[in-house]
């Protein structure tokens, strides 16, 4: 059971920065600070004034950026690279004294951490580009609020259900896959079809 509940802590985590990782980093600072849930100690690191001021003002800054059409995707741009690497230090994190001194467990954990971020950070950006589309800014205000709730209480049931956010994020992933897949194909056949439009009839 401690197997699936670090798993848990890492899989919850790191789908929640995929997401929004200031948001994520914020949750658990202020989470251990004030006491608000029963954090386990691997995540004291995040304790830190310096570190929960940082996260806590690029959320802000994200809140906003988050609510404008193509500033999101410009933003999540930006993160392509940040939010993965974000997701692998979390769950680097959560594995607290089962990964002691084997640091074959931890490139594991970073691995599997930041591909799961680098997936929900994928799947985040293309919705955003489709959504982005449309000429009415509701739709992705919208979409903005529910990733923020989406964080918050994936965050919360991976501090006090990690058991629990095992299950769901496994669901999640499963589903990031398909989605990805979809999108990967799709795009594929775009570019194919260009292609071929391009290449004139005697070629």
């Amino acid at each position: 059971m401690t197997l699936i509940a670090t798993l848990g802590h890492a899989l919850g985590f790191s789908l929640a920065a995929g997401v929004n990782l200031y948001a994520t980093v914020a949750i658990l600072g202020l989470a251990s600070r004030f006491g608000w849930v029963a954090i386990p100690e691997r995540f004291a690191a995040f304790d830190s004034n310096l570190v929960i001021g940082v996260a806590a003002t690029l959320y802000v800054v994200e809140f906003f950026a988050d609510k404008i059409p193509w500033v999101d995707s410009v933003w999540d741009a930006i993160h392509t690279a940040i939010r993965p690497v974000g997701g692998a230090f979390i769950a680097v994190a959560s594995l607290g004294e089962l990964g002691a001194g084997v640091p074959m467990a931890d490139l594991a954990m970073a691995a599997l951490g930041g591909s799961v971020a680098a997936g929900a950070h994928l799947t985040k950006a293309s919705t955003r580009a489709a959504v982005n589309t449309s000429p009415e800014p509701l739709s992705n205000w919208v979409l903005s609020l529910s990733e923020d709730l989406f964080v918050v209480g994936l965050g919360t049931l991976a501090i006090n259900y990690p058991v629990a956010a095992f299950g769901v994020a496994t669901v999640l992933i499963l589903l990031i896959a398909c989605f990805l897949g979809v999108i990967s194909r799709t795009a594929w056949r775009w570019l194919s079809g260009n292609r071929t439009a391009a290449t004139p009839s005697g070629a």
